[in-house]
């Protein structure tokens, strides 16, 4: 049975027309969308059509390997299991505020998943409150030709604080959607740990908005699945707010690792720092990283700067990197970007081999020194530990 699609009365379509590739500008041409601001969005999956693969939000993905995504799935292939129980709330149906406060399609998949879900996941971390230990929210699929479709809202309260770490495991095909409303005063990190079994396919928008004085920091893991595909987009709407927006990947043979992120300076005084990084092996692996940064006119006094990094670490490996910056106001303090793919640094590789230390185990050293800068930002031991046996596990793999 098809769910209900009701929007929020203050979140109907924007658009009549959604194909990114096709917008309708003026005595009928065609002006394809070359910016994320410019995008379109809507609750209905039909008004954005089958992507084809030329539109510019979806021409580094594999979409033939998505097929599955984009239709809803009538049915539910993940388990859900909260470590602070207490945090859950009834779940939200279409109408039900907070839900689609912040959250907006932008994409067949992301309307597919609100669709899907009758029933969203509800987080809420009560205002005025610190949450000392980390929330655990494992979502794990129950086989690879299972589809799942799920929309989760996490909502930090005013002057709250918590970290929620997202875990994705099992195999399913999952469309996703993760609504984030960080309140004014708020502090928040939120992790999205992806280490699907080799078959998972799993393409996930997370969108956020970031309040007055409120902290966002975001960070995407990306060890697992076939093709993972995770699109942070996050508002920096009230002044002085900030976000810190990380990424660490490692793709295998055969893997499609991506993240396109957008990051709007809306509020004046607001900050915003995203760094990703990736590292690559074996025949046909692929990461694709897109970062976009909007700063936009009422944005005085902003300080903005996105990078991504990639190692590729053996022949047949592709790592695709676009950074993109739009700057609507001249009064800032600052705002950059940058990008960097490439194999090991040969004279980091002589200074250790002149110290004695072998090549295999020097290449280890410089890989795992190249990562561990996102891991250490984590903020979770026990995740940071884990995640850095995870490396190992990789790179002995690939040596092997």
């Amino acid at each position: 049975m098809t769910a209900p699609t009701t929007a929020p009365a203050a979140a109907q379509d924007t658009h009549a027309h959604i194909d990114p590739a096709a917008q309708v500008a003026d005595a009928g041409k065609t002006v394809p969308v070359q910016t994320r601001s410019e995008r379109a969005h809507s609750f209905d999956p039909a008004a954005f059509g089958t992507p084809t693969g030329r539109e510019v939000n979806w021409k580094h993905t594999p979409i033939d390997r998505l097929s599955a995504l984009f239709e809803p799935a009538g049915g539910d292939a993940l388990t859900v299991e909260i470590s602070d129980e207490a945090l859950r709330r009834a779940p939200l149906g279409f109408s039900d505020a907070p839900r689609g406060e912040v959250f907006r399609p932008e994409d067949v998949v992301s309307a597919v998943a609100w669709q899907g879900s009758a029933e969203a996941l509800h987080l809420a971390i009560p205002a005025d409150q610190e949450i000392a230990e980390p929330v655990f929210v494992q979502l794990t699929g129950q086989g690879a030709e299972e589809r799942a479709d799920a929309h989760v809202v996490v909502e930090a309260g005013a002057n709250s604080s918590a970290t929620v770490v997202l875990r994705h495991a099992g195999s399913a095909q999952l469309a996703q959607n993760v609504e984030i409303i960080v309140r004014d005063g708020a502090k928040l990190t939120l992790v999205t740990v992806q280490q699907w079994e080799d078959d998972a396919v799993h393409a996930s928008a997370h969108q956020a908005r970031v309040g007055r004085d409120a902290h966002l920091t975001h960070i995407v893991v990306s060890f697992g699945g076939g093709v993972v595909r995770v699109n942070p987009n996050v508002e920096l709407a009230g002044a002085g707010s900030e976000a810190r927006l990380y990424g660490l990947s490692y793709a295998d043979a055969g893997q499609h690792l991506e993240s396109q992120v957008y990051l709007h300076h809306k509020g004046p005084h607001t900050v915003g720092d995203v760094l990703y990084k990736g590292a690559l092996q074996g025949e046909s692996a692929h990461s694709v990283w897109i970062g976009d940064v909007l700063i936009g006119p009422d944005a005085t006094g902003t300080d903005s700067y996105e990078a991504n990094r990639n190692l590729v670490l053996t022949e047949g490996a592709r790592a695709d990197s676009i950074p993109n910056l739009e700057i609507e106001t001249g009064d800032i303090l600052g705002a950059g970007h940058a990008s960097a793919t490439g194999r090991f640094d040969d004279e980091q590789l002589f200074y250790l081999q002149a110290r004695g230390i072998d090549e295999a185990e020097a290449r280890r050293l410089v890989v795992l020194g190249f990562l561990s800068d996102i891991v250490q930002r984590l903020g979770i031991p026990s995740l940071e530990e884990e995640l850095l046996t995870a490396i190992e596990a990789e790179l002995a793999a690939g040596a092997s």
